[in-house]
């Protein structure tokens, strides 16, 4: 068979497993796609190598292209979001400094309150925090300003490439960071850190990468769209599957993709996690999830949410923000190419984000489907068609 070529960026992270499934598993053969997988040091090289047509497509920060929507970081070229590609799969962790005065005060690191960790954070520093997060424009930042903003502890954002996180942290960079997986779990490993709270404590469904494409090239080709966006899907589907997590985890150890022990990977996407170097463990539902509960669905109330965050610290309007990020967000290429694939696809577009406390059942294209809980660890709930916090 012909494969037609398709350059791919991504940066070395568990999250990327839907984009290497595809090729290896061979789901974007079965489409004609010959994948050619680019790996970027940092996310401003990928985002750039995007925008400068070096790749056709990439995994993405979710607000990356919400900020570049908005005007924000320097925007050349719009970017569209096809699909969601991970759901979770970021970690908080501290320095072992800062981790031995949370536990005089009596921090029980349960992993699950975010809320009290915020708290007890605030009792044990005595001067600005420098916390680690891979970009300006991500779901690092913005679980972290959410979570401390009303806590008024002192921090400052420092940029460092996922790689590098546990070697700034170990090296006294950074006092925390707000990293994915599998890079908190190597500072544990290095004896550098202990890990505070998985992200999803924050936000139970917060969006994490996406698959993203300049506007231009979507549109000049809808079909090779089409193609590569049903093969990440069903890559993804495979993925859930609790049986190919041993042999996703071994593929993405090799050197060029994540690069990480095969074990540390299988414990994310199990959900087991090593906290600390006395080898607690806690267990993590959805630590990471990439198909259930329609986490690859585009929500538009998602991507608004981001920009209603950036919209309230960077001074711009909220409603135009809000309106210009569900734009970029392509719901209709979604629905388009992948209900032939077989994707069950939400009666609407948007929701109430933060409703859900329990698997919820909603109106769908073959009946009903089954969200996950999204809630908020404050409890707000947030109505993109209205709230502008």
């Amino acid at each position: 068979m012909n494969l037609t070529s398709l350059r791919v960026g991504f940066v070395p992270l568990l999250d990327v497993a839907p984009i290497v499934i595809a090729r290896e598993m061979g789901f974007a053969q079965a489409e004609g796609l010959g994948l050619e997988l680019q790996r970027a040091p940092s996310w401003s090289s990928l985002r750039d190598m995007l925008l400068w047509g070096k790749v056709d497509a990439a995994q993405m920060l979710a607000p990356v292209p919400v900020a570049m929507a908005l005007g924000l970081g320097g925007a050349v070229a719009r970017l569209d979001i096809l699909q969601v590609l991970s759901i979770n799969g970021d970690v908080i962790g501290v320095s072992q400094a800062l981790a031995d005065r949370l536990r005089v005060l009596g921090h029980d690191f349960a992993f699950t309150d975010a809320r009290r960790a915020a708290d007890d954070l605030g009792r044990a520093v005595d001067a600005p925090l420098r916390i680690g997060v891979p970009f300006p424009y991500s779901t690092h930042v913005e679980l972290v300003t959410y979570w401390l903003r009303n806590t008024g502890l002192t921090y400052e954002l420092c940029t460092i490439p996922p790689p590098r996180m546990a070697e700034a942290l170990a090296a006294g960079e950074v006092d925390a960071f707000c990293v994915g997986e599998p890079w908190g779990s190597v500072a544990v490993e290095l004896g550098a850190g202990t890990l505070l709270l998985p992200g999803r404590a924050i936000w139970a469904v917060a969006p994490e990468k996406v698959l993203a494409v300049r506007h231009d090239r979507a549109d000049a080709n809808p079909a090779l769209t089409g193609r590569l966006m049903r093969a990440v899907w069903r890559a993804a589907k495979w993925l859930s599957v609790p049986e190919n997590r041993l042999i996703a985890s071994e593929i993405l150890a090799r050197p060029e993709y994540v690069n990480a022990p095969v074990e540390m990977l299988d414990r994310a996407l199990r959900g087991e996690m090593v906290i600390s170097a006395r080898g607690e463990m806690r267990q993590v539902p959805d630590m990471i999830r990439f198909f259930d509960g329609a986490a690859t669905f585009p929500w538009r109330s998602q991507v608004a949410w981001f920009a209603a965050q950036l919209a309230r610290r960077q001074g711009l309007d909220a409603v135009r923000s809000m309106a210009a990020a569900k734009v970029i967000c392509r719901t209709d290429l979604y629905r388009q190419n992948l209900r032939a694939a077989g994707a069950d696809l939400p009666g609407a577009s948007e929701k109430l984000e933060g409703s859900l406390h329990h698997p919820t059942a909603v109106a769908s294209e073959q009946g009903q489907m089954i969200l996950a809980p999204d809630a908020f660890f404050d409890g707000q709930i947030f109505d993109a068609t209205t709230d502008l916090r």
